[in-house]
């Protein structure tokens, strides 16, 4: 049986409930065949064995990110679209992915996943770039939706990145419901969500929809969502209210999803931030739940979303990275920290956004909206042994007086220096354990660049 012992860590357990977020000044953690078997204060109690130990000498042990809103497919692809908001970015992005090859899409996932894993995150929401190609918003409306589609192989390929790179995700697919019969929507929805629930189990935690409603012209789509729901089982996140175009028509597609009988514990927006106290108060009482990306947010000029009010109503809300097409970097300690002070700056009020929330909300609260609480988010016993191990003497941030809030605070990357994801080592000092890492690097270097060649280079 593969074990390992963890020991003298800062142990932060984000344990439900706990005020503190379950933090130990000195503790340890016992890991079995990648699945926490215990935790305690001090030193492991007599007797307590291992195959192997992992003295950490102080520095920090926390669980692993979880982002609960990612497209991982868009690593190669940073530093597009710097000076546009959300429309001019999309098209300068997925109007290149456009000409991309399932194959391209592989390599561009697998180097995401790998990226999203030397930074910490080690369980993702994954957005999938769907079978119809992106076409240009106008006034908020998209052209056509009459794109052709792409190959079913085109999404599978996708999951078969995350999967290589050893990230446990959720596998979001989209349903295209402007191409195709009812039944052929279904039909090929199925065999999407066949290919991921065929996967090992620890990784591919999941399928779900990602919610078109926005982007889809045609006013069925949160029906048809919906019956895929309760068809397949499956959760269900939108895009919404991001972009700060047309927001009166973005507004009144709400009324779509509340119609179709979505707003419920399976529902999720992402982003949510053009909203209106009734749309709050709706989401609320109908107990779906949000993602926050503030990074992104703030990158393409979208806004701030109201939540420590969506909090105080008791909406459950998790945070993502978004993409490394635009947050640039995948650093989830920038993340945390854009959305404190966006927050405090928005409100005058430095208690609307403490660092103890933002925490909470980029781990275990992430897994919550996600539906995989009882497996990843938290230090627990029973769950996967996803963790970091963060030095704060390398570089030395000085005296811990408030240890979570200087976790939060006053950590970044090169303060993390390695990340487990079930007990063991996927990443060292930002290198990547992964047999694939070196390739992956060197397709997307070379094949991206050979794609812009041929249809030209993006903005």
């Amino acid at each position: 049986m593969a074990s390992l012992l963890v020991i003298n860590a800062r142990l932060i357990t984000v344990a439900a409930g706990a005020d503190n977020l379950g933090y130990l000044d000195e503790g340890w953690m016992l890991v079995e065949d990648g699945v926490i078997a215990a935790t305690g204060a001090g030193q492991p109690p007599a007797g307590t064995t291992a195959a192997d130990t992992l003295d950490v000498a102080g520095a920090f042990v926390a669980p692993g990110f979880i982002s609960s809103h990612s497209h991982l497919f868009t690593s190669g692809l940073r530093g597009l679209g710097a000076n546009e908001t959300l429309y001019g970015w999309c098209d300068s992005m997925l109007g290149f992915t456009s000409h991309m090859t399932p194959d391209d899409m592989y390599w561009s996932t697998l180097h995401g996943s790998l990226d999203f894993l030397a930074n910490g995150v080690t369980t993702a929401y994954n957005f999938t770039d769907p079978l119809q190609a992106w076409e240009s918003m106008v006034d908020g409306k998209r052209l056509g939706g009459n794109a052709p589609l792409r190959p079913v192989e085109y999404h599978t390929r996708q999951a078969d990145g995350c999967r290589d790179a050893g990230l446990r995700f959720v596998d979001a697919i989209g349903m295209d419901v402007s191409t195709g019969t009812d039944d052929e929507i279904f039909d090929r929805f199925a065999a999407e969500v066949a290919h991921t629930r065929a996967m090992d189990p620890a990784l591919a935690l999941g399928a779900s929809i990602m919610g078109q409603v926005q982007w889809s012209p045609r006013p069925e789509a949160a029906e048809l969502e919906v019956e895929a729901m309760r068809r397949f089982g499956v959760t269900n996140q939108a895009h919404f209210l991001e972009s700060p175009e047309a927001v009166p028509l973005q507004q009144a597609k709400f009324a779509m999803y509340q119609d179709a009988g979505a707003l419920g514990p399976d529902m999720m927006f992402g982003h949510f931030i053009q909203t209106t106290p009734e749309i709050i108060r709706a989401t609320a009482e109908g107990g779906a739940s949000m993602s926050w990306q503030p990074a992104s947010n703030g990158r393409l000029a979208s806004g701030v979303a109201l939540v420590p009010e969506m909090l105080d109503l008791g909406i459950r809300i998790g945070m993502g990275l978004d993409d490394q097409a635009c947050t640039d970097l995948a650093d989830p300690w920038g993340n945390m920290r854009a959305g404190i002070f966006m927050q405090r700056a928005r409100t005058k009020d430095p208690l609307s956004m403490t660092p103890e929330t933002v925490l909470r909300l980029h781990t275990l609260g992430g897994a919550e909206i996600l539906g995989v609480a009882d497996r990843v988010g938290s230090l627990e016993v029973g769950k996967y042994a996803d963790f970091v191990v963060v030095d704060p003497r390398t570089p030395d941030v000085g005296p811990l007086w408030h240890p979570v809030r200087t976790y939060v605070l006053s950590m970044s990357l090169r303060n993390l220096k390695q990340v487990y994801v079930g007990g063991v080592v996927a990443s060292e000092n930002g290198v990547s354990t992964n047999p694939l890492a070196a390739e992956a690097s060197a397709r997307i270097h070379a094949d991206l660049p050979a794609r812009a060649a041929t249809f030209g280079h993006p903005r």
